[in-house]
């Protein structure tokens, strides 16, 4: 039979097609279905020998790209103020609500409960902070900054540091809602129990992790959204001194001069729990929603950082594990290694795991690059609030074996579509 030329064209072409136009649809990596990282071996007998022989055999030389830290923006202003009118003076009755699973569900959390009693016309309880252990639960001020997320919502949701007495704590329900509670949602479902109670209990629960930017919302209400998320939450004053203490160090090269350093979101209990490692710290395969310790140092080094880069990592304590990943980048930090020794007792080893999850959160915010190993609500937040401060080089590592930018490819998809919540709160 024999072969039309044309023929073996047009298939040629039509191929060619399917290729570029598979390069423009990119999703967020963390939803993408590419394989895990192929590591080529060299016969060794352990992921260390492993991570060197990829080191020397198979990532990036030479210098970084000019892009690879990002090009620094002015912080963003809020753009909420003018749209929320003022609350009347009178009170209908009490919102209280709990805190859980660290800073980057609170902001969340905070976030619905303030929705919830500006559209109640409620006075809003400070919450208590329900710790993951078996400790007694944290004040709201052992960690935040009380005083200035009252006089943030001043004008706007009247707030109280405790129920006025324990008559209405013992009539007070507890009311199921779902993050990012609509309008219709409350007036259905909340507001009929509120009126015959006047004391509710919000318990905030996340069948998804929803941080887009939804389209026609109610303008008010999300505005409100937005000064309880961004404008009312923040962490006082002595945790953040620790955290400019850490950052400082991190920064702080050996000759003097300054650096730059890259935080990750990478912690053992997590990987091992979603199954992103096996126990020996060798990479499974399959699909990806998290990434292991020497995914992410190869990744890194594939797209240009050089080996004395810092890595800070919000992993507590060393892990074997990380070792794989100290051996292609040794200036590995963790808290233990990166805050001040006399602070290390006080907050680190204080029992209380919100201190560390709350440095974390604050390193991860400041730093100035951030990579999610690890997809939710941390990554999540973390981006909300390096949109909102004009630190948007967030890169989320990829499984992909080539790229013409690998780069480019690997910027989170909140900051290349622009979609994140943040980007309607700040203008």
């Amino acid at each position: 039979m024999a072969i039309d030329v044309r023929q073996i064209g047009g298939a040629f072409l039509t191929l060619s097609m399917f290729a570029m136009l598979g390069n423009m649809i990119r999703k967020d990596h963390f939803s993408d279905n590419t394989p895990a990282l192929e590591v080529s071996s060299s016969n060794a007998s352990n992921p260390l020998q492993d991570a060197r022989y990829a080191t020397n055999k198979l990532l990036a030389k030479g210098k970084e790209p000019e892009n690879l830290w990002g090009l620094s923006a002015p912080a963003l202003k809020p753009c909420w103020e003018d749209k929320i009118t003022e609350s009347m003076e009178k009170n209908n009755g009490f919102v209280s609500f709990t805190l859980s699973n660290g800073p980057s569900y609170h902001l969340s959390q905070v976030a619905d409960a303030v929705v919830v009693a500006k559209y109640l016309g409620a006075t809003l309880i400070l919450p208590q902070i329900k710790e993951s252990s078996e400790d007694e639960n944290s004040k709201f001020e052992q960690i935040y900054d009380a005083d200035k997320f009252i006089d943030s919502l001043s004008g706007v949701v009247k707030v109280a540091r405790q129920l006025p007495n324990n008559k209405i704590a013992r009539k007070t329900v507890i009311v199921r809602i779902p993050h990012r509670v609509t309008e219709q949602y409350i007036s259905e479902n909340v507001e009929p129990l509120f009126r015959k109670k006047r004391s509710i209990m919000l318990s905030i629960v996340f069948p998804s992790i929803d941080m887009k930017i939804k389209q026609g919302s109610n303008s008010e209400m999300e505005s409100i959204r937005c000064l309880g998320m961004y404008g009312a939450l923040e962490f006082r004053p002595e945790i953040r001194m620790v955290g400019d203490k850490m950052l400082k160090k991190l920064r702080d090269a050996e000759d003097g001069s300054s650096r730059h350093f890259v935080a990750v979101d990478l912690r053992m209990d997590i990987l091992l729990h979603r199954g992103c490692e096996n126990a020996d710290g060798s990479l499974k395969s399959g699909t990806k929603k998290c990434f292991g310790a020497q995914d992410v140092g190869i990744f890194l080094r594939k797209i240009g950082f050089q080996e004395d880069t810092p890595l800070y990592l919000t992993e507590s304590t060393w892990h074997e594990n990380l070792n794989s990943l100290k051996d292609i980048f040794p200036n590995v930090y963790t808290k233990e290694t990166s805050m001040p020794s006399d602070e290390k007792m006080k907050l680190f080893h204080s029992g209380k795991t919100e201190f560390e999850r709350a440095l974390d959160f604050y390193i991860c915010s400041q730093s100035d690059v951030f990579v999610p190993a690890i997809s939710g609500m941390f990554y999540a937040n973390v981006a909300g609030q390096r949109i909102a401060a004009g630190r948007t080089q967030i890169l989320v590592p990829t499984t992909r074996q080539s790229s013409t930018d690998m780069l480019s490819d690997s910027i989170s998809r909140y900051i290349i579509d622009k979609n994140h919540i943040a980007y309607s709160c700040f203008c």
